[in-house]
């Protein structure tokens, strides 16, 4: 389903019961709501309840907005220019990353103390069944209520929560239940919920597929499954012409899918206007570098492959990778083989766009042994990172930094 926010509907129109049953609702779906945003006010909270725009720059996008700047149209992903024209008055903070790592690790680590089987989206959504957990933490919209209250109790911030048979119908709950709700959709209460809605409200149905459907005359999804499958066939395809047509009538097979550990971790920043002078990209390239070492420390992951990515201001797009002897997960390390990618390349007057550095080829850090050097001090780059990485996690990200990154 599209982040389109979608009224739900009252619960005498698709069931009358005041206590839904949700004896075969074993799936849930956990949607932080304006997770960068509220995360964000949790060192700023004289902005709450006032528009508050996450992003960076004239020519960067809106990572995430309070929902009071949402009703101006601010959303996710939108040029940061236009945000600023549709809410002038808003707030704009800088995105804090590694503040939302840390929650968005907390967060997961409760999920699978509910349950091993949970299958994060992004850092701040996840499907969970909790099929297994019944027995020892009650039924499903109780084990529900419980990690909202737990949630904002120990982060300090909201989330919305959909209880369903299928994941469609667990991540349609969450996006109506929004914000700061839960809404259960018994089975057999399913498909008269659905056929209220407009046909965006069904995942996978973004802004083309809504108007290539509209043009066929279908604007709600009792229409889209009141169509035959083989004109939904011709219009959308062999496979999501039947898929949506499942999806109208709230069957979805496909199970919660415990997720795997990352396999590539990176950062990339956009520049607020073309840059062609090496020293601020080895700047920033020495900013995207701490930031992705910290993120593959908090993982508790190293690696081995270093990948350097540049966009023009034609927006051409290249990049360069270099794999290293042994696993690293060392700030340094990681900006040295970025800053020589760059250099490589012996751009002479480009204008370039946006730089980013990202680690692949990710593996346990407790399973991998550090070869240490012969020059090596007892404690080198490596103990400094850690004790970087303390001193974040207790006065904020940033408040330790190279001082080639201190703000002249």
């Amino acid at each position: 389903m599209s982040r389109r926010a979608f009224d739900a509907p009252e619960r005498t129109a698709y069931g009358g019961r005041a206590a839904p049953d949700d004896s075969r609702c074993p799936i849930l779906h956990v949607d932080m709501d304006a997770f960068y945003a509220s995360a964000s006010l949790l060192h700023r909270p004289e902005l709450r309840g006032t528009p508050v725009i996450i992003g960076g720059g004239n020519r960067g996008v809106v990572l995430s907005a309070t929902y009071e700047a949402r009703s101006f149209g601010v959303h996710a992903a939108m040029p940061m220019t236009r945000a600023r024209r549709l809410c002038p008055q808003a707030t704009v903070l800088a995105p804090d990353h590694r503040l939302y790592q840390r929650i968005s690790d907390a967060v997961m680590a409760y999920f699978t103390s509910i349950t091993p089987v949970v299958e994060p989206l992004s850092a701040d959504e996840a499907f969970l069944d909790v099929s297994g957990s019944r027995r020892r933490l009650g039924r499903p919209g109780e084990i529900a209520a419980r990690i909202r209250d737990t949630v904002a109790d120990e982060q300090g911030i909201t989330c919305s929560v959909g209880v369903a048979p299928t994941k469609f119908l667990a991540k349609l709950a969450s996006g109506l239940a929004k914000p700061d709700g839960l809404l259960i959709v018994p089975e057999d209460e399913a498909v008269d919920l659905l056929h209220q809605l407009p046909v965006g409200a069904i995942w996978g149905v973004g802004d083309r597929t809504e108007e290539t459907l509209a043009r066929l005359g279908l604007h709600t999804v009792a229409d889209l499954a009141h169509t035959p499958v083989e004109t939904l066939r011709r219009a959308l395809g062999d496979a999501a012409g039947p898929h949506l047509h499942e999806l109208a009538w709230g069957r979805d097979p496909r199970p919660v899918v415990p997720a795997r550990r990352e396999r590539s971790i990176g950062s990339d920043e956009t520049f607020d206007h073309d840059v062609d002078d090496p020293a601020v990209i080895h700047r920033q390239l020495l900013r995207l570098s701490d930031r992705t070492a910290a993120r593959v420390r908090a993982a508790g992951l190293v690696g081995r492959t270093i990948q350097l990515k540049v966009r023009f201001s034609d927006f051409t797009t290249i990049t360069r990778s270099r794999t290293v002897r042994e696993a690293t997960d060392v700030s340094r390390e990681v900006y040295a083989v970025a800053r020589d990618l760059y250099d490589a390349l012996g751009l002479r007057r480009a204008r370039i766009r946006l730089v980013g550095v990202r680690m692949e080829g990710l593996r346990e850090a407790a399973g991998s042994p550090i070869q240490g050097l012969l020059d090596e001090p007892e404690h080198g780059w490596r103990e400094a990172d850690r004790a970087v990485d303390r001193a974040s996690a207790r006065f904020g990200a940033g408040s330790v930094r190279p001082a080639a990154l201190m703000d002249r």
